[in-house]
């Protein structure tokens, strides 16, 4: 199931948001860019790069869109496609041929030809448990609806692809290597969207795997956000602009869209007809009068730092429930005597049944991030835990510190590698039910 979710902006504020978006750095496309959009699933290439794509074919730019998915599991808009359910993973797999086909006629509407599309093949709802624990030796994440293990799609890059991280990472660093783009468009780390934000982390290792080859623009897009953007439906003369909770915590920059691309934008969504037909009104709502790209900086630990408190619980929450539930409310890095010191202030004292969990990746140069540790930790109400990937490490390798609305960990910066950099977010969950989680940030 895809999901769908942002932040709230009245009708009655929309002479505001002119001000706000007028008031952001412009994008520009000049002769030597080169244009390479990352999509997780077919249609966010047009709901966040239509007007960039459109732009670069006309000034005579190379532009080039890689899929990470085929969106085969968005099961919900197949039924709608369908009229009637689709779960027999053959089924789920020629659904998502499906998607490949629409994001080949959509790609033709804004100029694209096949050969400048690629589909990667990985697992829809999957890429983001690929990131957290399938490395290496772990076992390759089994994708549950389609009922396969690796790229089942002999149209894909690579078909027979491991559902593992380094084979996402491979690809991706082999099609940004052939295409040498200046500039690299790709979903938030912010998304509410899983795979959205899979992306985001397996685009940013590959940019610093390639760093001594070539070093383009990063320039994330956002498509899933509660209540984001507003008023849903096709208002192809407003501005979009960016969620409230995210205005003051990144740099955005607006790429001002004509009308006419604009319109052909919304021809081009028209194509993916299984998303349209199921979303039609929240789909339309992102084609606007500009596109918006932005990024977090990077926290550099010098002394102790705050981030981290954009915090996103989930839209099926009630507000009961958001009041009662357990909330990430500020994060503290530090460095301290060889140990990164990371501190998680929450809204109220561990419950039994939830649980925080706080991952660190750390990342260095001149080793493979493959093989480099990912630390899960995992703290309840009476205990905690440490894992190295699947591998479950004494208690004593992580000192950690409760107070009554904090948990403080100390992480040997041995136990990550000895990183250049860490990359790391804390989320609350009830088993696999997430409540409540931060943005991964990259701490230098």
């Amino acid at each position: 199931m895809n999901l769908r979710i942002g932040v709230l902006v009245s009708c009655a504020g929309l002479l505001g948001q002119t001000t706000v978006v007028a008031a952001l750095a412009e994008l520009s496309l000049v002769e030597r860019d080169r244009v390479l959009v990352l999509a997780p699933h077919p249609d966010d290439e047009v709901l966040g790069c239509g007007g960039v794509i459109q732009e670069a074919l006309a000034k005579g730019i190379p532009a080039r869109v890689v899929f990470l998915t085929y969106g085969d599991h968005n099961e919900w808009s197949f039924v709608v496609y369908r009229k009637h359910p689709v779960v027999e993973p053959g089924a789920l797999r020629r659904m998502g041929l499906v998607r490949h086909d629409e994001a080949v006629a959509a790609g033709q509407v804004l100029g694209l030809a096949s050969n400048q599309l690629t589909f990667l093949g990985y697992p829809d709802l999957g890429t983001l448990p690929i990131w957290t624990s399938h490395w290496n030796d772990d076992p390759a994440f089994r994708s549950l609806l389609t009922d396969t293990a690796q790229v089942p799609y002999t149209n894909a890059l690579r078909p027979g692809a491991s559902y593992r991280g380094e084979e996402i990472l491979r690809d991706l660093e082999s099609v940004i290597r052939d295409f040498r783009p200046t500039k690299v468009f790709v979903s938030h780390p912010m998304d509410h969207h899983p795979d959205h934000r899979a992306l985001y982390l397996f685009a940013t290792v590959a940019l610093w795997n390639l760093r001594n080859e070539l070093k383009p623009e990063l320039l994330p897009y956002l498509i899933h956000h509660k209540d984001w953007p507003r008023p849903k439906g096709m208002h192809g003369a407003l501005p979009l602009e960016p969620p409230a909770s995210l205005r003051e915590h990144i740099v955005w920059k607006r790429d001002e869209l004509a009308p006419q691309i604009v319109e052909r934008n919304d021809l081009a969504l028209r194509q993916h007809r299984t998303q349209y037909d199921y979303s039609a009104q929240r789909l339309l709502a992102l084609l606007r009068a500009n596109e918006l790209f932005g990024d977090f900086p990077a926290v550099p630990l010098t002394g102790r730092t705050s981030f981290g408190s954009i915090q996103e619980p989930p839209e099926q929450l009630t507000d009961r429930e958001r009041a009662t539930l357990l909330a990430v409310e500020e994060c503290h890095a530090a460095l301290e005597d060889g140990r990164l010191s990371l501190s998680i202030t929450h809204s109220r004292g561990l419950i039994e049944a939830l649980e925080l969990s706080v991952f660190a990746f750390g990342y260095r140069a001149d080793r493979s991030f493959g093989e480099m540790p990912k630390l899960h930790l995992k703290v309840s109400a009476l205990e905690h835990e440490a894992y190295e990937g699947s591998k479950r490490l004494p208690r004593e390798s992580v000192a950690i510190q409760r107070g009554s609305r904090e948990i403080t960990f100390g992480i040997p910066l041995e136990l990550l590698g000895n990183p250049d950099r860490i990359l790391t977010t804390a989320r609350t969950h009830v088993g696999d039910l997430p409540v409540d989680w931060t943005a991964w940030r990259i701490l230098e």
